[in-house]
């Protein structure tokens, strides 16, 4: 990985994969450590990976190590502002339009850790780094 990233956003994907201890992802999460990254959640992917079969300790471990930021009505008006600009709505984009807003919003270099690099990437255009998984 080239560069400095400063801030690690993680969208539903990077967090569950990091709660199911997914070897790739942890191996990631060393290189953010050892640059000194900071990792970030929007409070909407708290709810989008809380179910019935995730390891509820293990989530909680993970949430004690990353900043939450909340889904305050600014946020979620400027969350709002960004579907309207990519011509996005819907549930299927909502939470994402928050972990993008969340992440404009944080110390740069910013990277997300996504599933969905099409999708985040016309949300944020070319101000944040997309990291696939």
């Amino acid at each position: 990985m080239s560069g400095h990233i400063e801030t690690v956003v993680l969208d539903s994907e990077g967090l569950s994969a990091w709660v199911a201890q997914d070897r790739k992802i942890l191996a990631l999460f060393q290189v953010f450590y050892e640059m000194g990254s900071d990792l970030v959640v929007s409070a909407n992917t708290i709810v989008e990976v809380s179910h019935s079969r995730v390891n509820m300790p293990r989530l909680q471990w993970a949430l004690s190590r990353v900043k939450v930021e909340p889904v305050t009505e600014q946020a979620a008006k400027a969350a709002a502002h960004l579907l309207k600009a990519t011509a996005l709505h819907g549930h299927k984009y909502a939470i994402d339009a928050t972990v993008a807003e969340a992440a404009l919003r944080q110390p740069g270099p910013v990277a997300i850790l996504t599933s969905d690099v099409d999708d985040m990437t016309r949300l944020c255009g070319n101000r944040v780094r997309m990291i696939g998984l």
